[in-house]
């Protein structure tokens, strides 16, 4: 198992606790973020430069002034961009843990789902671990059968009967939410089984055209640059 995370959740008692379960990690980390190299002074990471396109490697560093680690460091400029990746791996970093990382971005629709866009789930305030799991697996039966039925209607070309704008910024998720009361308003049948595609999605979502360009900037490919 791997973790996925941005900049939020770059806590080292999080770290310790994914290798204390086994579970693997990429995190990315603020700029302000201090380094322990063995072969050179601490700094900032903040203070790396690189031109846009190469990314450098670090192997065995330690992490905050707890000297947290030993982690691995990757840090990379994207193309037409004056941002800065900065991010840890408990396993060795190259490019693979960019590769990696950007998955991450295909999970933001679903955080989405489950919150303001759908289930509210951050609105129950349940403190009770075993309340919280049987309605994350309700929930999970449930996005299962919606995203069926969302996966079904896109493939059928029916998408904008419930979804009007001409590009797609709704989740599957949430056109299958919307066809079945599109549906059962109308009396129409709702679908019994459950239809996942494993092809391309030929009509892909995007919140905005400005969130897609980003997103597709986050797929770049780096110019390879090992650290000295």
């Amino acid at each position: 198992m791997v973790c996925l995370a941005d900049r939020g959740f770059a806590d080292t008692p999080l770290m310790s606790q994914l290798r204390q379960q086994g579970w693997h990690f990429r995190i990315r980390i603020k700029a302000h973020f201090w380094m322990h190299p063995s072969h050179l002074a601490s700094f900032q990471v903040g203070e790396i430069e690189l031109q846009p396109g190469p990314m450098s490697f670090w192997q065995d560093v330690l992490l905050t002034d707890k000297r947290f680690g030993p982690v691995h460091f990757a840090v990379a400029r994207p193309l037409g961009s004056d941002e800065y990746w900065y991010g840890i791996s408990d396993e060795a970093a190259d490019l693979k843990t960019w590769q990696e990382y950007v998955l991450r971005f295909d999970l933001e629709e679903n955080f989405l789902d489950d919150k303001s866009n759908g289930f509210q789930l951050e609105a129950a305030l349940s403190r009770s671990v075993e309340a919280l799991e049987r309605r994350c697996f309700v929930l999970a039966i449930t996005t299962l059968y919606l995203v069926s039925v969302g996966t079904s209607v896109v493939k059928q070309g029916k998408r904008r009967l419930v979804a009007p704008h001409w590009f797609r910024g709704a989740s599957s998720l949430k056109i299958g939410w919307n066809w079945v009361t599109y549906a059962l308003i109308r009396g129409y049948e709702l679908l019994t089984t459950a239809y996942l595609r494993s092809e391309p999605d030929p009509d892909p979502a995007m919140a905005s055209k400005q969130q897609d360009a980003k997103r597709r900037q986050s797929r770049f490919v780096f110019a390879y640059q090992e650290a000295a």
